[in-house]
């Protein structure tokens, strides 16, 4: 086992892990089904929008040239010859001196240009056939949505590469896509580590904590795009986590194992990536928490060794497996939204290294404030509940005091730029 461990800063690690390629994969999913997922085609107006000369309001149509001297002192009268609904066409061709009753989004009739509104019309009934007035000019054109004014067919809408949102769905609704082709949600395999670890529905016991890490992470991989399988814990045994890990390697696009990275003499990890073959991008990084994480490359697939401290662990997935998931999925920015805030709390300790403090933000009289959510201590988990962004505190200071600025990740954003 080699323990010879030098630093990498922050920026040099990530680069270590983005600095491939990485290969997409598509599949195609039922409109319902598609929300949150990242389109992996454009989307394209398959018609005009509207598809006809419709009338934003319920009114009358009418041809324009036949309200031309139209005024208070000469009012015109026009007979109506029918109601069009909304989703019905008129019978015929509008003639001179004629008006059709017109209800919101239905078409404007052949042979009208214009629409007035109910507000500024005078309906009323002589030998029993409808009749309108009205005191006003109207120009071609008038309270009418031309076809295509909203999208030309062939205009392409969305591009590849943005994630559904209602909005899209709304799009793909309009435009007849049932199915639509979006990339597949990368296969992120999950370890625990450590004898120590209990399950969820375990009574305590002496010497022995509960697995919290393995349900953050999972729960990280879903937030972040992906699909997570657990695979159980690895015991403190070297030929059985081996061969559990090698094992679920053809099953996964990434592995992710949590603690077992240090130099203790039960954390096996390293010596696991040496029989793999694995090439270690870095086993250290210069920031706090989490500065034992730990990336390889095992063919082509990368193993994420993690903390097992919880906040180390949670800090290390934000940062470097995070973005590897955005890029799987087809994200044109993969990193965290960064942004310039205020911390509303004193952070009094030293930061030989960057440091990424769990927090929260606040929005106060225009401001953008960031508090630490909690204890800062890496095997601290009562934070995280709290927590929505990552405090980012440059190394080499002695504290950062209420008031300060500071740059913040947002956890809960997308589309953000490079954190660095």
């Amino acid at each position: 086992m080699n323990l010879h461990r030098t630093p990498l800063p922050v920026k040099d690690a990530v680069d270590k892990v983005m600095n491939r390629e990485f290969q997409q994969k598509a599949e195609t999913v039922e409109v319902v089904d598609s929300l949150h997922r990242t389109l992996a085609e454009d989307i394209m107006a398959t018609h005009a929008v509207p598809p006809f000369n419709k009338s934003p309001y319920d009114g009358f149509a009418f041809r324009s040239e036949d309200t031309v001297e139209l005024s208070r002192e000469k009012v015109g009268h026009f007979r109506v010859i029918e109601t069009v609904p909304a989703g019905f066409r008129a019978s015929r061709h509008l003639r001179e001196g004629e008006a059709v009753r017109i209800m919101t989004g239905a078409e404007i009739p052949n042979g009208a240009d214009c629409v007035a509104m109910f507000e500024v019309c005078h309906p009323y009934q002589n030998n029993g056939e409808e009749w309108v007035s009205v005191k006003r000019p109207f120009t071609p054109g008038q309270n009418v949505m031309e076809k295509g004014s909203e999208t030309e067919e062939g205009e392409v809408l969305v591009r590849k590469g943005k994630q559904v949102n209602p909005g899209v769905q709304a799009l793909l609704a309009t435009f007849g896509y049932n199915r639509v082709q979006v990339y597949r949600r990368p296969v992120i395999g999950v370890f625990a580590t450590g004898s120590e670890l209990l399950d969820v529905d375990e009574p305590m016991q002496p010497g022995k904590i509960r697995n919290s890490n393995a349900y953050m992470i999972l729960a990280q991989i879903e937030r972040a795009g992906g699909r997570g399988i657990y695979f159980g814990k690895l015991e403190d045994d070297f030929d059985t986590c081996y061969r559990s890990v090698a094992a679920s390697l053809n099953q996964v696009d990434c592995l992710i194992t949590t603690g077992g990275v240090s130099v203790g003499d039960y954390d096996l990890m390293p010596d696991i990536y040496e029989k793999l073959g694995a090439d270690v991008l870095f086993n250290k990084v210069a920031m706090r928490p989490g500065s034992v994480t730990t990336v390889a490359d095992c063919k082509g697939k990368l193993l994420f060794g993690l903390s097992g401290n919880p906040s180390a662990c949670y800090v290390g997935f934000e940062l470097f497996t995070y973005p590897v998931l955005q890029a799987l999925i087809g994200k044109k920015d993969v990193y965290h939204k960064r942004i310039m805030a205020v911390l509303g709390k004193d952070f009094k300790k030293p930061n030989p290294f960057t440091r990424f403090v769990r927090g929260f933000i606040s929005y106060q009289e225009g401001k953008v404030y960031v508090y630490p959510a909690g204890l800062d201590k890496s095997a601290v988990v009562t934070s995280l509940a709290s927590t929505n962004v990552l405090i980012q505190l440059r190394g080499g200071t002695k504290g950062y005091e209420n008031g300060d600025r500071v740059e913040a990740l947002l956890l809960e954003e997308s589309d953000g730029q490079d954190i660095f």
